[in-house]
């Protein structure tokens, strides 16, 4: 009897052991399994956090890309068709979003695709106060500020291995209709009052300066009446580095800003003259080079204008 007592003792503890040791080993399946699903999750919130997307709003840009349209002239995409440029295959090889920088490239190289006055290709966005509408522009005494953060992404070197030059923001000038009329020209075009490059990993500046300071209003209006000035190398080396640039212009003075430490000031005579001119923005990869197999990559993360 005592034997009978004892195996059956023996067994239901045996089956009491077995049962939590089934239940741990069910509860450990259960707890690795919950850790694969935890480990996916995070998996898929690191891969969400990768995609970066510009801080550019478009609505106010058209571009002109490197490559040419059926009428052989430079191809370019006007608002609203630009905020869909991501799609557009067109302009896929030339301006695209790098989302795991969260920032556009334009991608720019020698091509047939050259606009009026330049033997150099764009990939570059030109301002458009109104959507679609070139005539409605600013001018110095309206007031205008431009500021970008921007990275060389690639640039090709010359036969002497510089790199090639790139404009990479321009203050434009443009006649009005009147003053396009007065003067007998046949297009609005106007000579730059600020280029911007990215040269040899350093940034330089342009503008113009008048070579008659006695000319008159109707005399400066031409395009022959100005002269580049001799140029500005900030001392700072961006290289291929993020870096800030801001523009800002007021009635008589225009202030250029590298990563908000280094200053550039332009006012006087020149700038006071210069104000009979309206004035548009542009941003982006003006490709400085026609050698073959050259190009450029720039990437714009941020741009901004207000007026």
């Amino acid at each position: 009897m005592n034997f009978i007592k004892i195996s059956v003792f023996i067994f239901i503890a045996c089956f009491y052991t077995n049962g939590i040791d089934a239940q741990n080993i069910s509860e450990n399946e259960t707890e690795i399994s919950d850790k694969k699903v935890d480990k996916k999750k995070k998996k898929k919130k690191k891969k969400k956090k990768k995609v970066k997307l510009p801080k550019i709003d478009l609505s106010h840009w058209k571009v002109t890309l490197p490559v040419t349209n059926e009428k052989g002239k430079p191809y370019e995409i006007d608002p609203p068709e630009i905020l869909d440029f991501a799609d557009n295959e067109i302009a896929k090889p030339y301006m695209y979003i790098d989302s795991t920088k969260g920032a556009i490239v334009f991608h720019a190289m020698p091509t047939e695709s050259k606009t009026r006055n330049t033997k150099y290709t764009r990939s570059e966005l030109r301002e458009q106060m109104v959507p679609g509408e070139n005539n409605v522009n600013w001018t110095f005494a309206d007031g205008a500020n431009m500021k970008g953060k921007i990275q060389m992404e690639e640039v090709t070197k010359d036969d002497e291995g510089k790199y090639h030059r790139v404009i990479i923001m321009q203050i434009h000038g443009r006649l009005t209709n009147e003053q396009r009329d007065l003067i007998g020209e046949d297009d609005n075009n106007a000579p730059p009052i600020l280029k911007i490059y990215w040269d040899k990993g350093k940034i330089r500046i342009k503008s113009k300066v008048l070579k008659n300071l006695a000319a008159s209003d109707t005399e400066i209006l031409h395009e022959d009446a100005w002269d580049n000035d001799e140029g500005y190398n900030f001392e700072q080396e961006v290289g291929f580095r993020k870096f800030t640039l801001e523009v800002q212009v007021t009635d008589g003075k225009m202030l250029i800003i590298l990563n908000d430490t280094e200053y550039k000031a332009y006012e006087g005579i020149h700038i006071k003259k210069w104000g009979i001119f309206e004035n548009y923005f542009k941003a982006g990869n003006y490709f400085q080079s026609r050698d073959e197999g050259a190009y450029a990559k720039v990437r714009f993360y941020e741009l901004e204008v207000s007026h």
